[in-house]
């Protein structure tokens, strides 16, 4: 792409600045959660969903989608318009969510089951208007700034932050998404065959990951 666009860094819609808001939204959902639980329990506790940092793709994803779908136009388009497809995305989006880590884990992160208007127990309706808020929030106030000020950042500093941050977060992801494969293996009797599914069963047992994510249900018959 023309060195990013002449020297600019994440210049336009592309992949290093949807990268960024994936990061910015696992950051605030992870905050946003323990926040609410602090509140609604009156005590702490951990709401990342990656083994390592505070990230919590949960929001990051949607963030991502609410950009891909949203940012054509989104200058000229209503508020009101911005809700309703924000509404509709994010349900949709937390409902695939769901729906994916059940059937690739065999765990929940989240349940509403018995919630008022809830659908298949991965999203309510109130959620989805709670999400059309964070839609709105995000396209109208934060992405308009952060879009601007990315590209800013003089590139010969972005590049190799940005590098560094992929590396890892992929590493974080390959490590993450392992261990619950390996502990969805384990949990329905399967032995593992290699050194690393050996040392996984050694490390990250089903005790170490309900510690480490104490929002997650082990063990669902999906």
């Amino acid at each position: 792409m023309e060195k990013e666009k002449n020297n600019v860094f994440a210049y336009g819609i592309c992949f290093a600045k949807l990268f960024v808001f994936f990061l910015i939204g696992c950051i605030f959902g992870t905050y946003y959660e323990e926040i609410l639980h602090f509140i609604t329990n009156r005590e702490w506790s951990n709401r990342q969903a990656m083994m390592i940092g505070p990230f919590n793709p949960i929001y990051g994803i949607p963030a991502v989608i609410y950009i891909l779908l949203l940012a054509k136009g989104n200058e000229k388009r209503s508020i009101f318009k911005t809700y309703i497809y924000s509404v509709i995305i994010g349900g949709v989006a937390e409902y695939i969510v769901g729906f994916a880590i059940e059937t690739l884990f065999k765990v929940k992160f989240w349940d509403y089951t018995g919630y008022f208007m809830n659908i298949g127990g991965k999203t309510t309706i109130p959620f989805m208007l709670f999400w059309g808020l964070l839609g709105v929030l995000l396209m109208k106030v934060i992405y308009p700034f952060v879009s601007q000020t990315i590209e800013k950042v003089p590139y010969k500093i972005a590049k190799p932050v940005y590098m560094v941050l992929l590396v890892f977060m992929i590493f974080n992801s390959v490590l993450t998404y392992s261990a619950f494969t390996r502990m969805a293996s384990r949990n329905v009797g399967k032995e593992a065959n290699t050194f690393i599914g050996r040392f996984y069963d050694k490390v990250f047992t089903n005790e170490y990951m309900s510690t480490k994510f104490p929002a997650m249900q082990i063990g669902l018959d999906i």
